[in-house]
């Protein structure tokens, strides 16, 4: 059996299989229809193909970096085969695309087994963080666990307020910083809350601005350290929210986030919204830090843990068909 055989056989043992290749409609018919058109021009794995395939992998975002590195991987697999043919080029790619994200282990999730588990969530705004938070809490009700959030973008104006909504519709409890104010003071009211009332899971909003690196730096760095004093070990887990769709920027956003603070995780939001599906690989390959989640949708529901065969099944379905 072929590599893409057997990831379209993953793929279809998954249970999220229509959310993940709603969300990644477009990304499939950019990038993988672009793939398939290779064929009429293939003559092997030479420099012409490389070349063309390095444009296909630039315009999914992947970067150039991560591009070149899987072209160099594609052409050493493929130089003991001088007559391979267009499918089997199409097999190692994936395949290599899956060993350039697999290069580095994936950090698990910590749980606090002595206490409340605290979540610091980050990003800047617009990158749909306050929704991405309110979506988590969900995700860990159905698991059954008592959750509760903290409403530390002070600075947004309506974050809080919207933190609050959702807290109502989900039937979660909000302990809200105060507009303008500290956001590490709501931190510790989070915390204290939590302790006090025997929650599972604490999922902190906080403010993410980035027109001063220094200050930032001083922000993550303060709410930390207060989170640690009330509640050991805390922040268990420091995710970035990037929005999908701002590409390369959203490289940038996080090379800035994990020089100013220990990010355990990456959520990308509004994949469904962009064909540039490539960003995953070219955080995992650069930065070092697991993509953890997937927003695919709109609904609370569309928030996906990321499984690395789907993303790549997704993005690349319809290859398997290729002859």
């Amino acid at each position: 059996m072929s590599f893409l055989d057997s990831l379209k056989a993953a793929f279809h043992k998954k249970e999220d299989q229509a959310t993940y290749l709603s969300g990644f409609k477009k990304s499939n018919q950019s990038f993988g229809d672009k793939l398939g058109q290779m064929k009429y021009r293939f003559k092997g794995v030479d420099d012409a193909f490389l070349e063309q395939l390095t444009i296909i992998l630039l315009e999914a975002d992947v970067g150039i970096h991560t591009a070149d590195y899987i072209c160099e991987q594609l052409k050493m697999k493929c130089k003991e085969y001088p007559s391979i043919t267009f499918q089997w080029a199409m097999n190692f790619l994936i395949e290599t695309m899956q060993e350039v994200y697999e290069k580095v282990a994936d950090t698990p999730i910590q749980f606090n087994s002595n206490g409340p588990t605290v979540f610091l969530l980050e990003g800047v705004n617009g990158s749909g963080k306050t929704t991405t938070t309110a979506k988590l809490g969900y995700s860990f009700l159905k698991q059954g666990k008592k959750v509760a959030f903290t409403a530390a973008d002070t600075f947004r104006a309506g974050a809080i307020e919207q933190l609050k909504e959702w807290g109502n519709r989900l039937g979660i409890p909000v302990i809200a910083g105060k507009e303008n104010g500290d956001p590490s003071a709501a931190i510790v009211d989070g915390c204290r809350y939590a302790k006090e009332n025997q929650v599972d899971i604490l999922l902190c909003d906080t403010a993410g601005r980035l027109q001063n690196k220094v200050n930032l730096m001083a922000e993550l760095s303060k709410m930390n350290k207060v989170a640690g004093r009330e509640i050991s070990g805390a922040p268990h887990n420091t995710w970035l929210v990037l929005d999908a769709t701002t590409g390369q920027n959203g490289l940038s956003q996080a090379k800035i986030f994990a020089e100013s603070t220990q990010l355990s995780g990456i959520i990308l939001t509004k994949m469904d919204g962009t064909a540039k599906g490539g960003i995953v690989l070219a955080i995992k390959h650069q930065l070092h830090i697991p993509v953890l989640y997937l927003g695919l949708g709109e609904k609370q529901e569309d928030l996906r843990p990321f499984d690395l065969q789907s993303y790549l099944y997704s993005i690349s379905k319809g290859l398997e068909d290729v002859r």
